[in-house]
């Protein structure tokens, strides 16, 4: 792993979540990404995050970083799908933890019917209210840049972007113009 980003039982859930990534997620193989790039591997985090293992580390891991770095976010959320369990498993992690923070979604599209929103949960935000984005691989960072400019038009106030996986392609320095990025892993630890 590149660096240590907490204390002891941190890294010991997150080298136990990377050991479930490199056997549920990761393959090696030719594939065209989400941006429309090419490469030699490929890291489907759903596999892992879906597990109830995957989930509990996850949200154990990201809501610490948040608690940590950016202590006054009250909400995190994230381009739909891959954001999804992510958002969730850290809001369930929280309530647990007596500090709950809010889940939301950002569609890809807004919705074709009923108010048209670009994002769910929105009963639980204000404008102004200090949040998260999270994403599961971090490529070009155009999903993540997808979900800061819905936040933002909703009147969200982006402090933190989380990821799981940062491929180094570029994404990073995309993201960091927007708020600072912290990824548990990067493509070196699957090498």
């Amino acid at each position: 792993m590149v660096e240590k980003l907490g204390d002891d039982l941190f890294e010991l859930k997150r080298a136990r979540l990377l050991t479930r990534l490199t056997h549920l997620s990761y393959e090696r193989r030719e594939v065209t990404l989400a941006s429309g790039l090419k490469s030699n591997f490929y890291i489907d985090c759903k596999q892992t995050v879906l597990t109830a293992e995957g989930h509990f580390l996850v949200g154990s891991l990201l809501l610490g970083l948040i608690r940590e770095r950016a202590a006054p976010v009250e909400a995190i959320g994230g381009l739909t799908m891959g954001a999804d369990p992510l958002a969730s498993a850290v809001s369930t992690l929280s309530y647990i933890s007596g500090r709950p923070l809010a889940a939301f979604y950002v569609r890809k599209e807004a919705k074709g019917h009923g108010t048209g929103q670009w994002i769910e949960g929105t009963k639980s935000l204000r404008p102004g209210m200090p949040v998260a984005i999270v994403e599961d691989v971090v490529t070009t960072g155009g999903s993540a840049l997808k979900a800061i400019e819905r936040a933002r038009a909703f009147g969200l106030e982006v402090k933190l972007i989380l990821g799981l996986v940062d491929r180094e392609e570029g994404g990073r320095e995309a993201l960091e113009r927007e708020a600072p990025l912290v990824t548990l892993f990067t493509k070196r630890d699957f090498l």
